[in-house]
């Protein structure tokens, strides 16, 4: 359980004091990428997970909470659908997702990242991998037959086999105490930007509705199909830089070269042949998964290139 977060604009300072005793705001207009209402939306989907330290947890089901949340998501949903081109052909989506162009966050580490940027990128995945695989845990109800039993199977492997120590969020904090992180939950929140919180929240927002479960297998499918190559090249650059604890990505490689196999065949072929209206709700799963994905590799390469560091706050991972 972490702790509540610095708002970063009218509506996320609203829904955080409100979760403190206030009143909460409406949701106005905002940039759907921008700091406040992705840190907003972040702070409605904790309640859903662990919470925050001192809020009731009552708030996660809040229906005056919910209203906002819902038109936030309206914001959040409306620019995904704008900034990807949609369409029907699933395996014309995943051959992009695979196609292994240079110039990427993992190419850059293991090609000439120094240490503090290897910090800072763990530091960021820390929102998203320290609750690895639990938002993708919601869709198993929703689905049926083969697609079902196969996320049960891709899911049993993210939680490490039934070992605690095993879970692949586990992994990840043993990986940030090698790098003299603080791998307390969400101990980085404050430092991570809007970019990084709706890789998070795009995964969150379609795992939490029931509507958009074919995104969700999309999403899912995206994760695992782009995992085992960067792994590969994180375990590379961890090497380089002289990082011993590399079993978070070594585990990746191996598991996610199978996961793939097992999302594409048995979880989406078996989906979509139960239900094939959900076609054009997978590749939009899969596409927005590369657009998030995108939006925040271009953040850290630019900062990177210009020499500063990607984090909000002066306390940074250096």
């Amino acid at each position: 359980m972490g702790h509540l977060p610095r708002p970063r604009g009218p509506i996320s300072e609203g829904i955080i004091s409100a979760l403190s005793g206030g009143a909460l705001p409406s949701a106005g207009v905002t940039d759907p990428f921008g700091e406040d209402l992705q840190l907003s939306l972040y702070v409605c989907y904790e309640l859903h997970y662990q919470g925050f330290s001192g809020v009731d947890s009552g708030w996660e089901w809040d229906p005056d909470l919910l209203r906002l949340r819902l038109d936030l998501e309206r914001v959040f949903l409306g620019a995904l659908r704008d900034g990807v081109p949609g369409g029907d052909d699933v395996e014309a989506a995943i051959d992009e997702l695979m196609t292994d162009a240079p110039g990427g966050v993992s190419h850059f580490l293991e090609d000439k990242g120094e240490l503090w940027h290897l910090r800072e990128y763990v530091a960021h995945r820390s929102i998203y991998h320290q609750k690895e695989a639990d938002p993708h845990a919601w869709v198993i109800p929703r689905l049926t037959g083969q697609a079902k039993a196969s996320v049960v199977a891709v899911e049993f492997d993210e939680y490490g086999g039934g070992q605690g120590s095993a879970m692949h969020s586990a992994l990840f904090c043993d990986l940030m105490r090698g790098l003299d992180l603080d791998d307390s939950y969400l101990a980085w929140l404050d430092d991570v930007p809007a970019p990084m919180l709706a890789v998070v929240n795009l995964m969150s927002m379609f795992g939490l509705h029931r509507s958009l479960r074919g995104a969700l297998v999309g999403h899912f499918a995206a994760a695992e199909i782009t995992s085992s190559p960067s792994a590969a090249r994180m375990t590379r650059a961890l090497d380089r830089l002289g990082v011993e604890e590399t079993v978070f990505f070594t585990e990746h490689v191996e598991a996610d070269a199978v996961h793939e196999q097992v999302m594409r065949r048995d979880v989406i072929g078996d989906l979509l042949r139960r239900e094939p209206e959900l076609t054009a709700d997978v590749v939009f799963g899969l596409q927005a998964t590369d657009l998030v994905e995108g939006r925040f590799a271009a953040h850290l390469l630019g900062a990177w290139d210009a020499g500063r560091t990607s984090l909000r706050e002066a306390a940074d991972a250096r």
